[in-house]
């Protein structure tokens, strides 16, 4: 099967800050990490994309590209800039953030921990094209992984500071490493 090399349709609204974020080169890209927003919409993560975290460079934490539940994609960073929404990784990666209420609004309580929300067919099936349109575009690319599976940090719960919890959760039990796996030629970082 041939690649399709035509890019699915992406809203692209870069974020204000987004000529701050470090420049890279494309060839130094070879991950793919897959987020949720934990957030109720579309609206409050670009919202919180757009929030100033980081005094010194003047930027705050996003993805590169957002899928809502209808599929629609959106772009908020270019890709030859350095995003922040993985530690450790963020030079080499792309962060995708698929819409999901995740653990909102109490996101580190001990108590609120499951991740209910299933992703829509919508989303995952823009997910798929836009990782084989990223991967046909993208020559070191060969590597995709959740933010669960890269930022393993626990922290004490916010309503039970006995009680450790991990930081990120996301995708989460509810995203469909299977489906998506069995669609695109990248290898898993488990």
């Amino acid at each position: 099967m041939l690649p399709d090399l035509t890019a699915p349709p992406i809203a692209f609204a870069p974020l204000p800050y987004q000529d701050r974020l470090d420049v890279r080169a494309l060839d130094q890209i070879d991950l793919v990490v897959i987020h949720c927003t934990e957030l109720p919409d579309l609206a409050m993560a670009r919202r919180f994309g757009e929030e100033v975290l980081y005094e010194g460079s003047q930027t705050g934490n996003s993805g590169h590209y957002y899928i809502d539940r209808d599929g629609s994609l959106h772009q908020f960073v270019a890709l030859d800039r350095v995003a922040h929404h993985v530690r450790g990784y963020n030079p080499r990666a792309i962060g995708i953030e698929l819409v999901n209420r995740g653990r909102y609004p109490d996101w580190l309580a001990a108590h609120h921990q499951a991740m209910g929300e299933r992703y829509t067919p919508e989303q995952i099936d823009a997910l798929v094209a836009l990782l084989r349109h990223l991967r046909a575009t993208l020559p070191a690319l060969r590597l995709i992984a959740g933010h669960e599976d890269l930022d393993t940090t626990t922290v004490a719960a916010s309503d039970d500071p006995s009680v450790q919890v991990q930081r990120k959760l996301d995708p989460g039990p509810q995203f469909p490493w299977p489906r998506v796996m069995a669609a695109v030629d990248l290898e898993r970082i488990p």
